[in-house]
């Protein structure tokens, strides 16, 4: 039951991080993981910004958006930082979800065990299909997307997976505000356009390959710059 979990943190500080910081919280968290489960007590910023490719100044900076957490001459401690990194993203209790949408993308949402290491625990499926609602998925029965309500009571769902197509993204969204969700992944490719005290981070999953082709086509086709110049007769 939720009351017994712990609290999330109240982390003031995180109202004025920047996103790129908060992206980078995540693989921090990745590694001080895997080095506290290897039995490794401290770690430097040097050593740390080595092992994700980013500067120790960018590591010290980004650290201290959420107070002192290093000690001098020591570096950080991995079990103290572990800790700051799990109350700061809110992986230091767990989180009751809704996914909403079981086509391929919600199917394969629902497979993926890394949610459940992290706290995310799907307890709750929707849809609207008449031939996907009853359906059972590893023992959880698919309900009409008019039960979120309800069972956003009953199950104490905090959190939304909406996996749904870019037309219903926005009724879903809604749906999920009305029901007292207070956050959601939007994997629909469009801007959901909702109150403040529902938080939205989206992913464009289109967009992201659009970036890497992006990327790949800057390195094979030559820039302008690297053109020779043009002679003069």
């Amino acid at each position: 039951m939720n009351k017994d979990r712990p609290k999330a943190s109240n982390v003031t500080e995180s109202a004025a991080t920047p996103k790129a910081t908060i992206g980078r919280l995540s693989l921090y968290l990745r590694h001080i993981e895997n080095l506290f489960q290897s039995g490794q007590e401290t770690i430097s910023s040097n050593k740390l910004g080595e092992a994700l490719d980013i500067s120790d100044a960018q590591v010290r900076k980004d650290l201290g958006y959420f107070g002192p957490i290093g000690h001098p001459g020591v570096g950080y401690k991995i079990s103290q930082l572990r800790e700051k990194l799990r109350a700061v993203l809110g992986t230091n209790r767990d989180w009751n979800v809704a996914l909403i949408g079981l086509g391929n993308l919600g199917r394969a949402l629902f497979g993926y065990g890394g949610f459940q290491k992290r706290g995310f625990l799907i307890t709750a499926l929707f849809d609207q299909d008449p031939a996907v609602v009853g359906t059972v998925h590893a023992n959880l029965v698919v309900h009409h997307i008019s039960e979120l309500s309800s069972l956003t009571r009953e199950l104490g769902l905090q959190l939304a997976i909406l996996a749904v197509p870019t037309h219903a993204a926005s009724e879903v969204a809604a749906r999920v505000q009305a029901a007292g969700i207070v956050g959601v992944l939007n994997f629909a490719p469009t801007r959901l356009t909702v109150p403040k005290d529902l938080s939205v981070v989206s992913v464009d999953l289109g967009s992201e390959l659009e970036r890497l082709a992006f990327e790949v086509n800057r390195r094979l086709i030559p820039s302008d710059d690297d053109s020779p110049a043009p002679t003069i007769d």
